[in-house]
């Protein structure tokens, strides 16, 4: 059995209830999982072999001999594409598993056709297992965080120490910047700098995380106030550790958030341009959305004022923050 991962950091975690569910109700078999996020689910035990199968088609062809000598019968597609159903054919794989559409449906031996009303992101990979007779066991992702002294652990103490975050009163509050869907996620920068110069003032310790394409906002609220930011420095490989040392996770709808909360980190997410029906984490989370009439758009820009995130206020997301930590004095 061959599971093709989907290509987004938050659509992987969504996956993992099917994951579990797959190797509950297949006990003996040997799972691959192929995926760029693969490394993602090391010692979960979700799966016998890991293949970090890259986004480029480039990365993928040459990848794809390595998924093929794993000699799988049965290929489980998880993202809509056609090339996946091109890749699960190449791999040699007799029965293939998947959503109609997108020019496959052909190359599917067990095609399912796409449920609408559309489900929960989560909800819809489970049905992914009814052609096999698998029964749903969870429909929340659970991560096991990498452990308490671990290799990981103690270089993602060392980074919030270097970045003047380290052991201190009050609790640790990431802030996560990005999201590669677009800019129509941020929340903005002004709404940023009154959420840090908030927590600051209410005894919380504000961490801004991100990737090296959110330097930008990062040196903006920096500017402003007085504010660690590993922005650019918490790399995928430490991720799951930085995500663990947190208290909690203030983000938009991104992957990061997904991580978090599997992770069993406290989140409180933003939503905007996109529908928390569909894809909000599950777990110990706080979803907070202000939908104008336009709202959901799924623009990856918006062509106006961004009224969808600029009606959530630092004080309202604050509030929200003292609930999902209630030991914060």
């Amino acid at each position: 059995m061959i599971v093709r991962l989907p290509n987004w950091l938050g659509d992987t975690v969504m996956a993992v209830p099917m994951l579990r569910s797959l190797r509950a109700g297949l006990p003996g078999s040997r799972i691959g999982l192929a995926g760029p996020w693969a490394s993602l689910l090391t010692g979960q035990g979700l799966g016998d072999v890991l293949v970090t199968y890259p986004r480029s088609l480039t990365g993928r062809i040459r990848a794809a001999d390595s998924v093929r000598a794993l000699g799988s019968d049965v290929a489980l597609l998880l993202p809509n594409s056609l090339e996946s159903a091109l890749s699960a054919w190449y791999w040699g794989t007799r029965r293939r598993i998947g959503f109609t559409g997108g020019g496959r449906t052909l190359l599917l031996t067990d095609r399912l056709t796409p449920p609408l009303p559309r489900p929960h992101q989560i909800d819809e990979y489970l049905l992914l297992l009814a052609p096999l007779g698998l029964p749903t066991v969870t429909r929340a992702p659970t991560l096991t965080p990498p452990k308490e002294g671990s290799e990981s652990r103690e270089a993602a103490r060392a980074l919030f120490g270097d970045a003047g975050a380290g052991d201190g009163r009050g609790p640790r509050v990431g802030l996560h910047l990005g999201a590669e869907f677009g800019p129509s996620k941020l929340w903005p920068r002004e709404r940023l700098i009154e959420f840090c110069r908030l927590l600051v003032d209410r005894g919380a310790r504000p961490v801004l995380l991100g990737a090296p394409a959110d330097l930008p906002t990062a040196i903006a609220v920096c500017e402003r106030v007085a504010v660690p930011s590993l922005v650019g420095r918490d790399t995928p490989a430490l991720l799951t550790a930085v995500l663990s040392e947190l208290d909690a996770l203030v983000c938009g709808d991104t992957g990061v958030g997904h991580l978090a909360a599997a992770l069993g980190t406290p989140v409180v997410s933003l939503f905007g341009p996109t529908d928390p029906h569909l894809t909000a984490p599950r777990g110990p989370v706080a979803v907070v959305s202000r939908p104008p009439p336009c709202a959901p758009c799924f623009y990856r820009a918006c062509p106006i004022e961004h009224p969808c995130l600029r009606a959530i206020t630092a004080d309202e997301v604050e509030a929200r923050l003292r609930t999902a930590l209630p030991q914060w004095a």
